[in-house]
């Protein structure tokens, strides 16, 4: 019989299928003999029955006829073998999946065949066969809708009472291997997005509620993972330590994005379940206590950098209304207010003004129990509690982090308050209550308002001091000293030298979304503080035009100065949170303190150029002007005739080798690029405009006093030094010619530099005599001197600013200091 199944035969037509569905239907038993046979002809039927879904209905007509279906249940229940039920799974798996008509899935799902290959008990110690069973489950999921749905649940007066699909999936969802997790978790979806709403409340009702429950404990198991990989590289940096936190963050979002996507299937009850334990699992007990915390205090904590992260990943991702304003409540709230385990159900009710001000709350605290006048009206009893002895609310500690956090502290709380101000679930009060709703939502509150009739937003609208309300409106002037405390907080941050420009940036990113057209916020104490960062600024770009990189640093400031505008005047952030989590970048500034290097140097000059246009914006801004988009600099300045660069003959600013040139003022020397070669040059140093260069030149035999440029070096940051011991040679450091590294270009996403750490050049030149040294190195000082001044005579406009602004013109963008 078995060689007759061989024989050569069409193997794709009608009666190959008879011939098959016959010969498996003879088999009585499935042993080491024949299971070779049964395997190719669960193969063969799954590619006929394919075929004939596209080609011919005929080929399901006998399908049907022969009870196939039957068949492999039967086949299954008499096998022993492994490898025959991984082929029964995956023929199932290849026909529904390419099975197109509806009639043919109805068949397959029904008689409860599916059902039962679904809950018998395969032995799934072997993971091939968990594998094959689980591409079978999802596979059915593919094909779910509201019809055939019917066909796998078992009801009982029109309740759904069982259904094997589901409950067999999330037996696996929380499997060590990934690949099986996201296989559930697409399965499960594909459930929820049906619709059926008796599905919906048997998936929502206990014990396979705890599902969800269990979800949102592996997810805080995930984000305690990630907090002890993310302490581990802050102990020790290394690239595989970043590695790990990036496929952690993957995970951690991951998660984030399914919770959300099952949130959008739209069952109530799964909603608010996933809501609640999100809460009391993971955000009150873990999350906004930790901020308080500068270290873990026990295995389960979060540092304060981790929740951060965490914190604004679950705004980002999971729009869940009420959510987002449980927890922006609870940033004006104290840690004290949420235990750490209550039964007490969340309804998503907020207090009215939950004023982080430590004084207001500890007079009354009774104002923080007031209901908003949304959805539901049962006071949680979380806003119930004594205010006596309180700790910062995490508001404050945000701010505090701004002010006076490290840098990594810095990045996530401008990043948290960045994500609250960009969160469209969160309601226009809780953000204006959190003291960052944007000054044109400010605008067009007040004016509706006024419009109803109001008279202190009418007041406020119209007055030429809006921040001033009348006497006994508590409630707005709260609200304003938030705001106040924020922009308090920015300009704060501003004025600090121990965070880097990429941050400032953010903050004036930050700054100029709560700010974007008026400067009627500022008070004098602000205006002071960023004149007096502003001046300290200006003095170090002045001290580059005399630094290593004084020939490219116009350049640099019009490149930053672009990047700057663009970056705070962006729609959203430049960066991913994530990057909060990734250990930061040590730069050769930090490697080569000590050192002289070029590449340090070129470092410093573009960190402090950066901190130069982020507040020469702030400047302008503050004194309500608008950006310009080039930075007021001179573009060239004429050269004097009798210059040695034209003397020279350069008309262009701009020399390379193998240029003719006259020799008038070279200075003979000798040099030895290669170990015992020495070599004959005329050495002229050369400027023009900001342009400098160390040439090194052959005379040409039939042109005397004419050479060709053979070698040329960049002019400035040359460091010229006569040798101790032989008068006669002089040492010149040679820097890259081009600039080597620009802010966020520099860096890939783990925070790696793209190009390696330059190394200087030496030259040292060797003359006739000691007087020929002497001139040479004078020479070079007065090419750089004038070199320098060209340079500061090009940035004059755009440090005129501050100096031609009056006092008097100030004062009136000056608030009145009572309102600080």
């Amino acid at each position: 019989m078995w060689f007759s199944f061989w024989r050569s035969r069409d193997r794709l037509s009608l009666d190959e299928l008879r011939f098959i569905v016959d010969q498996l239907i003879k088999v009585q038993v499935v042993n080491e003999v024949n299971k070779e046979f049964v395997i190719e002809a669960l193969r063969s039927i799954a590619e006929l029955i394919t075929y004939g879904d596209q080609h011919d209905a005929a080929y399901f007509e006998v399908f049907m006829e022969k009870q196939v279906m039957g068949e492999f249940v039967r086949i299954l229940r008499i096998c022993k073998s492994l490898i025959v039920s991984r082929q029964l799974l995956q023929t199932m798996s290849i026909m529904i999946q390419n099975l197109k008509s509806d009639h043919s899935i109805y068949y397959m799902f029904s008689n409860e065949h599916v059902n039962y290959l679904i809950a018998y008990p395969f032995d799934f110690r072997n993971e091939e066969l968990l594998s094959y069973y689980i591409s079978f489950l999802r596979a059915i999921s593919g094909k779910l809708n509201k019809d055939t749905i019917s066909l796998l649940v078992k009801t009982e007066s029109e309740e759904v009472v069982d259904f094997p699909l589901y409950v067999e999936a999330i037996r696996f969802a929380f499997h060590e291997e990934s690949m099986i997790r996201t296989a559930v978790r697409a399965l499960t979806l594909n459930v929820y997005h049906v619709g059926d709403d008796t599905v919906n409340i048997f998936v929502s009702r206990a014990p396979h509620s705890d599902y969800f429950v269990n979800l949102i404990e592996f997810f805080r198991d995930r984000c305690i993972h990630l907090n002890s990989i993310v302490s581990n590289a802050k102990k020790s940096r290394s690239a595989e330590l970043s590695s790990s936190i990036l496929s952690a963050v993957d995970e951690i979002e991951d998660n984030l994005y399914y919770f959300s996507d099952v949130v959008s299937a739209g069952i109530p009850d799964v909603g608010r379940l996933i809501m609640n334990k999100v809460l009391r699992i993971l955000i009150f007990p873990l999350i906004l206590p930790s901020f308080s915390r500068t270290e873990a205090v026990k295995e389960s904590s979060l540092w304060a950098v981790t929740s951060l992260y965490l914190l604004c990943c679950i705004l980002r991702i999971v729009k869940i209304k009420d959510l987002a304003n449980i927890v922006a409540a609870a940033l004006l709230c104290y840690p004290d207010i949420f235990p750490e385990s209550s039964e007490a159900k969340l309804n998503g009710n907020l207090p009215s003004h939950a004023s982080s001000n430590v004084q207001s709350q500890n007079n009354d605290a009774s104002s923080q129990n007031s209901q908003s006048d949304t959805e539901n009206h049962t006071p949680h009893s979380a806003f119930n509690h004594n205010y006596s002895s309180m700790r910062f609310a995490p508001r404050e500690t945000l701010l505090s982090f701004v002010v006076s956090g490290d840098e990594v502290q810095v990045v996530g709380s401008l990043n948290v308050l960045a994500t609250l101000l960009q969160t469209k679930e969160l309601d226009e009060s809780m953000v204006d209550a959190l003291g960052i709703l944007p000054q044109r939502k400010q605008h067009k509150k007040k004016l509706l308002q006024a419009l109803v009739g109001e008279d202190s937003a009418e007041e406020q609208l119209f007055s030429s001091e809006g921040a001033k309300v009348k006497d006994g409106i508590s409630g707005e002037l709260d609200l304003y000293l938030q705001k106040l405390k924020v922009l308090n907080s920015l300009v704060s941050l501003f004025c600090r030298s121990n965070i880097s420009a990429e941050t400032l940036w953010d903050g004036g990113w930050l700054l100029r979304q709560l700010l974007p057209y008026s400067k009627a916020e500022f008070n004098s104490h602000h205006l002071t503080l960023l004149r007096d960062s502003f001046h300290h600024c200006t003095a170090r770009v002045l001290e580059e035009a005399r630094g290593t990189w004084s020939d490219l640093l116009l350049g640099v400031i019009c490149d930053e100065w672009r990047k700057c505008k663009r970056a705070i005047e962006a729609s959203s952030p430049r960066k991913d949170p994530k990057c909060i989590l990734l250990p930061p970048f040590k730069s050769a500034n930090d490697e080569h303190a000590s050192s002289e290097s070029s590449f340090a140097a070129g470092e410093r000059m573009c960190e402090a150029v950066k901190v130069f246009a982020l507040l020469h914006h702030l400047h302008i801004f503050s004194l309500g002007k608008v950006l310009p988009d080039q930075p007021p600099v001179f573009c060239s300045v004429d050269t004097p005739e009798k210059s040695r660069a034209r003397i020279a003959g350069l008309h262009l600013p701009e020399l390379k080798p193998n240029t003719e040139i006259n020799l008038a003022g070279g200075i003979p020397c000798r040099i030895a690029f290669e170990r015992g070669k020495e070599r004959h040059f005329y050495f002229l140093a050369l400027s023009m405009g900001s342009s400098g260069w160390l040439v090194l030149a052959e005379e040409l035999p039939v042109k005397p006093g004419r050479g060709l440029v053979r070698v040329v070096a960049p002019l400035a940051g040359c460091k010229p030094r006569v040798d101790d011991k032989h008068l006669r040679w002089l040492h010149l450091r040679i820097r890259p010619s081009s600039f080597p590294f620009t802010d966020t270009a520099t860096y890939t996403a783990h925070g790696k530099v793209k190009s390696k750490a330059l190394v200087d050049g030496r030259w040292t030149l060797a003359f006739r005599d000691e007087k020929s040294c002497k001139n040479a190195m004078s020479m070079v000082e007065e090419e750089m001197e004038l070199q320098s001044c060209v340079v500061e005579k090009s940035l004059e406009p755009v440090l005129e600013l501050e100096q031609s602004t009056d006092h008097s013109q100030l004062s009136e963008h000056v608030e009145d200091d009572n309102t600080v």
